[in-house]
């Protein structure tokens, strides 16, 4: 989500509007879209009114889902003006019923439930269901059958004047419906999650075939868009850019540094929770390869000692922020001070945060670089990254010419080891983990694993376990492995390990790891969990 209304900022190509209505996964709906070249932004309803559809401009609007029923009076609703811009709309399981009382259709609750997978039957052709209902097979005007993905309790009862039945299932009978004299389109499934096997094709042909978008939007276009607006945001300034050690910072440095130079001050703080060897591989890339200037920090008694006792996660995230944002306040002053702190905040970062419409849904947990800021702070924020998903930020990241060993490198989260600790932290449980983080990857990286798997890590557990060495009585720590695959972070699965390599990694980590006696392996998915523990 963006919150820049300014035109001169705004990319020259084609763009489709997202309008959120607080679905959990609206943001996937902009994922499938840029994967086909479309570029979009999600924006809150209640943000979208005539001086901003006069601003974006928009060629196509997608409705999302949303929590609300539609036959509640203060549900959320769409701005009218949606319906008279002339361009292609398209309203998702909650958009799809908004679309329709709006329009002078008939929206009921209760009598017909969908949850989960379920299976449409066409009944009319469309463009918009075109490489579906298996029209590679021998009569593609078929009815055929496709997988869906519903998640509704209130439906359709009547259409609106001028749609069409398009498809059906058993538990909806509007399961798509189109007026395509005017481009109106609706679905009742949620075809931007994977369970919807085409739904990724479906989201294409209204964009590509109804819309008739070329799919104009890359990353050596996001690349250039992105720097003029750093130079148009920076002018003169300073900028200092803190960076993590992970892809995000890394390539939000590289980009700015090639947008504004040497008004860019790169500042690397070691806060004692990095992995392994951390600190001389993030500086020799930036000191090496970029000559960026980089201030490199051992900050490590100050973090540690602030967290000592602190066992609470949002605790530990906000005292690293706030920490964070002093270390770099007193290097700026150092510099001769500077007006901009940079960081590498991305789209999901910003979702998982704060509520997309400031309503009542729950923040999962605060990231230092969003929840985490003290309002005192006496810069300004430059975030390139804000709007970009992390393997949208990996392609960037090559587009820039970054190493692969970099672009490639798993998820860190900011605050480090901190949340791979629960409980309290010291210095001594840091530098277990470390050590057996550093074995599990080693081996991961052995078994030509590392680039099939989204992110693995170590976790040091709060629970000590009664073992044997030798012949003596151990009591020591638990130790959880965790490896997921995933494409954009926001869901994930358990990456499906051998037993002989989880065997591997538990032996050599209780060989060569003192304090660790135990082993385990996490095989939660995103969600019901979220990726780091904490």
């Amino acid at each position: 989500m963006t919150n820049d209304n300014d035109s001169a900022h705004r990319p020259h190509h084609e763009r489709v509007l997202i309008v959120d209505f607080g679905s959990q996964v609206t943001q996937l709906i902009a994922r499938r879209l840029r994967e086909s070249g479309v570029y979009c932004e999600i924006h809150p309803f209640n943000k979208v009114d005539d001086h901003f559809l006069d601003d974006y401009r928009p060629r196509a609007v997608i409705l999302s889902g949303g929590p609300a029923s539609v036959t509640t009076a203060d549900s959320p609703r769409a701005h009218d003006r949606i319906f008279t811009l002339g361009v292609p709309v398209l309203g998702i399981c909650y958009g799809q019923q908004l679309m329709m009382a709006q329009l002078g259709g008939k929206v009921e609750s209760g009598t017909s439930r969908e949850f989960g997978r379920a299976f449409m039957t066409r009944v009319a052709a469309t463009p918009l269901l075109d490489d579906m209902f298996g029209q590679a097979s021998s009569d593609p005007d078929g009815p055929g059958e496709e997988q869906v993905w519903m998640s509704h309790g209130d439906h359709v009862a009547n259409m609106a004047p001028g749609f069409q039945v398009l498809a059906k299932s058993s538990g909806a009978p509007y399961a798509v419906i189109g007026d395509p004299s005017r481009h109106f389109y609706g679905v009742q499934f949620h075809p931007e999650v994977v369970h919807t096997v085409n739904g990724a094709a479906m989201l294409r042909n209204f964009t590509h075939k109804i819309a008739g978008l070329q799919g104009d939007w890359t990353m050596a276009a996001y690349r250039e868009q992105a720097i003029e607006k750093i130079r148009s945001q920076v002018g003169t300034g300073r900028v200092i850019c803190g960076l993590s050690g992970g892809v995000d910072s890394s390539v939000a440095a590289v980009l700015i540094h090639e947008a504004i130079g040497d008004q860019l001050t790169c500042v690397y703080v070691d806060h004692g929770l990095m992995r392994a060897n951390e600190s001389t591989e993030v500086v020799g890339l930036f000191r090496e390869h970029y000559n960026i200037p980089l201030v490199h920090v051992d900050a490590s008694d100050l973090f540690l000692k602030s967290l000592s006792g602190v066992s609470d996660p949002e605790r530990k995230r906000k005292i690293i922020g706030g920490l964070f944002i002093d270390v770099f306040e007193e290097e700026a002053k150092k510099i001769g001070g500077a007006d901009f702190l940079a960081q590498g905040t991305l789209y999901p970062d910003v979702i998982e945060s704060v509520s997309v419409i400031g309503g009542p849904s729950v923040t999962i947990k605060s990231h230092h670089n969003v929840g985490g800021l003290p309002e005192r702070m006496n810069m300004q924020l430059v975030e390139p990254l804000r709007d970009l998903f992390k393997d949208e930020v990996r392609a960037l990241g090559r587009e820039l010419g970054l190493p692969e060993a970099f672009v490639g490198r798993h998820p860190f989260p900011g605050p480090g080891l901190a949340i791979r600790i629960p409980g309290e932290i010291t210095r001594q449980k840091a530098d277990i983990l470390r050590k057996a983080d550093a074995i599990y990857i080693d081996e991961i990286k052995k078994a030509g694993l590392y680039d099939e798997i989204w992110q693995a890590f170590s976790v040091l557990l709060p629970v000590n376990t009664v073992g044997v060495m030798g012949d003596e009585r151990t009591y020591e720590a638990v130790l959880a492995l965790r490896a997921v695959t995933s494409t954009d972070g926001m869901t994930a699965d358990y990456y499906p390990f051998s037993h002989d390599f989880l065997g591997r990694c538990a032996t050599r980590i209780i060989n060569e790891v003192h304090g660790v006696n135990r082993v385990v392996y996490d095989v939660t998915s995103k969600p019901p969990g979220t990726i780091e523990w904490e």
